[in-house]
């Protein structure tokens, strides 16, 4: 069964910019109206000064009780705003809160799916993956008539470096081998680790034609180059073959299996005769 890729990346929630907006702005009006209300209370209270020593005009009593109305008025604005700000800035820390989870679970979201589609060890697409990517490349190479192959990459005698140097160097050599082939492969390829010391190549082709062969080289070139691996506080000299079989889509297979067993029997091939590279469709001559 081909496996679901297509996980669903959930939405971000929009910022509290706009509500940390508002706050500020109820803040600057609280601070107005408590402006005024100290205004309104100074100015009522020369005035009850001046009634206190002069006769006072009926006008003025008229405008002290007007004044001391307005004053209660303000303070009970200016009570009521902060309440309103004290329940705005709780939502606002609220907001703030589930962004940083929902940020958290983004995160680790995107974390599972990029382990279920990648090799553990070096990093590179997994089988899922790459079959993936092979099955919509067959669609396409159906559909526009463009070229397509697997290569199916094999390293000669990685046992031996396993056996000989342990478990730490034989993952280091994987590690830095896949690094190599990631950083060569073309933009439009994939590159993927098969399992164990085994590769997989998928080989775009924009037009009806590929030229292979030189992609086949330059790989072999890449792996064989020697480096060297440090475990345990000891450096150690590498230098190591591969073997790759090729199959070329439609002759060789018209499906993603078809495609990667018709390599891989290419590959099998190349590595008895130790020819380094070999096309699916190449027959054998065997002496009689």
């Amino acid at each position: 069964m081909k496996p679901n890729l297509k996980i669903a990346s959930p939405k971000s929630p929009q910022p509290d910019v706009s509500l940390t907006k508002v706050l500020g702005q109820n803040e600057q009006v609280k601070d107005l109206v408590v402006e005024a209300a100290d205004d309104l209370s100074s100015i009522n209270t020369e005035l009850k000064h001046k009634l206190a020593n002069e006769i006072p005009p009926v006008v003025v009593e008229k405008a002290i009780k007007k004044n001391e109305a307005a004053e209660r008025k303000v303070l009970e604005a200016a009570e009521k705003l902060t309440v309103i700000n004290e329940e705005l800035e709780s939502e606002v820390h609220e907001l703030y809160s589930l962004q940083q989870k929902f940020a958290a679970t983004l995160n680790q979201a995107e974390t599972s799916r990029h382990a279920a589609l990648h090799d553990v060890l070096t990093g590179l697409p997994n089988r899922a993956l790459f079959c993936d990517r092979l099955e919509h490349g067959l669609e396409q190479a159906k559909r526009h008539g463009w070229a397509l192959a697997v290569l199916f990459v094999d390293l000669d005698d990685f046992k031996k470096i396993n056996d000989s140097y342990g478990h730490a160097v034989g993952d280091g050599v994987l590690k830095t081998i896949a690094a190599r082939l990631k950083e060569n492969a073309r933009s439009d390829d994939t590159v993927s680790r098969h399992g164990g010391d085994e590769f997989l190549y998928l080989l775009m082709g924009g037009g009806d034609t590929l030229d292979i062969a030189p992609i086949a080289e330059n790989i072999i070139k890449t792996i064989q180059a020697p480096f060297d691996i440090r475990a345990d506080n000891t450096d150690t000299a590498i230098c190591i073959g591969a073997s790759i079989g090729i199959a070329i889509f439609p002759q060789d297979g018209s499906t993603a299996d078809a495609m990667v067993n018709s390599a891989d029997e290419a590959m099998y091939r190349a590595k008895r005769n130790k020819s380094g590279y070999m096309f699916a469709g190449t027959k054998i001559s065997t002496p009689t």
